[in-house]
């Protein structure tokens, strides 16, 4: 994003509260919204890059609500290392401008829904019954601020729906792919998403290629019976109405935050972790689309059933070939979106908690896969990246260049965005 919403966006110092008024405030804004903006993702069927959009909207909204207060309160205490944004107000309840913030981007996004999110409102910022002139300084604050994000966000690539038309071609993608608008994306926290532009698929007829080729033929064949790929398949799968695979990385942070000391009971260490993921997220989604589009490769069963095409000669057609997932794929193959943000999310949750052995359990959002336990971050990545390929709707070669595309979005914003001070110094 080129234009400057309060902190976020230009990469200026958190300004962070004295641990004794940290543990004081409560993150349930953060968790609540969040678990909207799954629903709302859910309900809508959107896409996996619409879903990681909406994701960053919403948690930039509630991060630069809260800084701002924070800002503009240390900035009344002759902190002047500090600039608040324009009109915070000190005197601000943070917990209602947070869920203002998220209320006026969903609301905004998805007006049909507003009956849910208004509910949501009035039951928060009822349960925010001290100095209720704070509580409305703060509401309207954080409407502000989301309704800002909103308008900065309205031409910002994601539409309207570009389609990249399919191609008959050996190693081509063959059906027209509608979300090629996307690869042109302004990005929320790095400053250009083809840095992380991949460097391609292999040759059709080297044996790289001819490797990843067989793997998948034979790890995501439908008819070949296997009760664990079968299970993290299913785990991963983040088809129409689920949360997207953006949004299994939202429901790690979930599971994660409330047990950790550092987010446990801190609103501005909280709303700091959600806005790196949602950034990741919504720049992974970026850097992936750029991908899809500047290389138009063929998923795995289209190659499966076409091989006799690719001059391979260790490459066997099989046209009655059928794969686990059901379908073939919606976009062009490489790079995997699942990979990106797995990569991405992986990245930030290990260095926000100095430590990728964190180990959660969360559950997926298909009906049959259940709970699943990880001991580390980076695992739970790698899982995710191997289940496109137990699916049989990515090649490993996309799996790895995903994940790369990703940890390196992540640590660009690591280094740039947010950056944590203490007092503003």
């Amino acid at each position: 994003m080129k234009e400057l919403i309060s902190l976020t966006m230009v990469g200026v110092a958190e300004a962070t509260l004295p641990p004794a008024a940290a543990a004081s405030r409560k993150i349930q804004p953060v968790l609540t919204w969040n678990e909207l903006a799954l629903d709302t993702t859910r309900t809508k069927r959107l896409g996996a890059f619409a879903a990681a959009r909406l994701y960053a909207m919403v948690n930039v909204a509630m991060y630069d609500a809260v800084n701002g207060i924070q800002v503009a309160r240390n900035r009344s205490k002759r902190d002047f290392a500090l600039v608040p944004p324009d009109g915070a107000p000190h005197q601000a309840n943070r917990r209602a401008a947070a869920v203002a913030a998220a209320h006026a981007v969903l609301s905004s996004l998805y007006p049909d829904m507003a009956d849910l999110y208004n509910s949501q409102l009035a039951e928060d910022l009822a349960g925010l019954n001290r100095r209720p002139a704070r509580v409305e300084t703060g509401r309207q604050w954080g409407e502000k601020v989301g309704q800002q994000v909103v308008d900065l966000r309205a031409n910002d690539g994601s539409s309207p729906s570009e389609t990249q038309p399919g191609d008959t071609a050996p190693g081509a993608f063959r059906a027209d792919w509608g979300s090629a608008q996307y690869r042109n994306m302004e990005p929320f926290g790095i400053n250009d998403p083809s840095v992380y532009l991949s460097d391609g698929p292999p040759a059709l007829d080297s044996a790289a290629y001819a490797d990843d080729f067989n793997e998948v033929k034979t790890l995501g064949n439908a008819a070949i019976p296997d009760q664990e790929k079968d299970e993290i398949f299913n785990f991963w799968s983040a088809g129409g109405g689920s949360a997207r695979p953006p949004g299994e990385w939202i429901k790690i942070a979930i599971a994660v935050a409330p047990r950790k000391p550092s987010t446990k009971t801190s609103l501005s260490r909280t709303v700091r972790l959600f806005a790196l993921l949602g950034m990741a997220l919504g720049d992974s989604a970026a850097t992936s689309a750029q991908s899809k589009f500047t290389y138009h490769f063929w998923r795995p069963a289209t190659a499966v059933r076409n091989a006799d095409t690719d001059g391979n000669p260790a490459t066997e057609q099989d046209p009655n070939w059928t794969q686990r997932n059901g379908s073939i794929g919606g976009s062009p193959e490489h790079t995997s979106g699942q990979s990106t943000f797995a990569g991405a999310s992986s990245t930030i949750l290990a260095s926000f908690y100095d430590n990728d052995n964190v180990a959660f359990s969360f559950t997926g959002d298909n009906a049959i896969a259940g709970a699943r336990t990880f001991d580390s971050f980076s695992e739970a990545a790698a899982e995710a990246g191997r289940a496109r390929i137990f699916a049989e709707i990515h090649f490993e070669f996309s799996n790895q260049a995903g994940q790369k595309a990703g940890r390196g979005v992540a640590r660009e914003i690591l280094d740039t965005r947010l950056l944590k001070t203490r007092r503003g110094h």
